[in-house]
């Protein structure tokens, strides 16, 4: 049976909750402007990641991550309908988030899209959280070619590729 977390946490348990979903907005921010760095700040040195394709040190996925994603013009790896429960220690916790993943090939306006699940591990060291363990779930992927542009002149707006890789700029303009 399922234990229902309680209904209403406290301001210590929202700050900790909070603390686990920037982690894991750390990483899809550093996926897709393919930041190293930033992808690494969401783990510990000593976290595991699988993503089916590779299970290891979470550092070194990152890396790899930021190679793979170069070919691609833009990304944008979106994550929602995160559930984090603190566990009773009050120094981890589980999460489980939604991800879809748009990858955009501009050279031949292929969009590749896919659907699944992060189920996370998080710990506190000190006064930070970070994910210890990750395990990527696929529900499903699609790819197709995309028609003309909506035809608007886009001329004016910077290209999604722009701060590819992002080279540690500060969020924002």
């Amino acid at each position: 049976m399922t234990k229902i977390p309680n209904p209403t946490p406290t301001i210590e348990q929202l700050l900790a909750i909070e603390a686990c979903r920037e982690a894991a907005r750390r990483y899809s921010y550093g996926v897709d402007r393919l930041d190293g760095e930033v992808m690494k700040s969401a783990y510990w040195a000593d976290a595991i990641d699988d993503h089916g394709v590779f299970v290891g040190n979470a550092w070194e996925f990152c890396y790899r991550v930021v190679a793979s994603h170069d070919r691609w013009t833009w990304t944008m790896h979106t994550i929602f309908n995160h559930r984090v429960e603190l566990d009773p220690d009050g120094n981890s916790a589980r999460g489980e988030v939604y991800n879809i993943s748009y990858l955009f090939n501009d050279s031949d306006r292929r969009l590749a899209t896919w659907y699944g699940r992060y189920l996370d591990t998080y710990q506190r060291r000190g006064t930070e959280w970070r994910i210890l363990h990750r395990v990527c779930v696929h529900h499903g992927d699609t790819s197709q070619q995309l028609p003309d542009s909506m035809g608007i002149d886009a001329s004016k707006f910077r290209d999604g590729s722009f701060d590819r890789p992002a080279n540690q700029r500060p969020i924002g303009p």
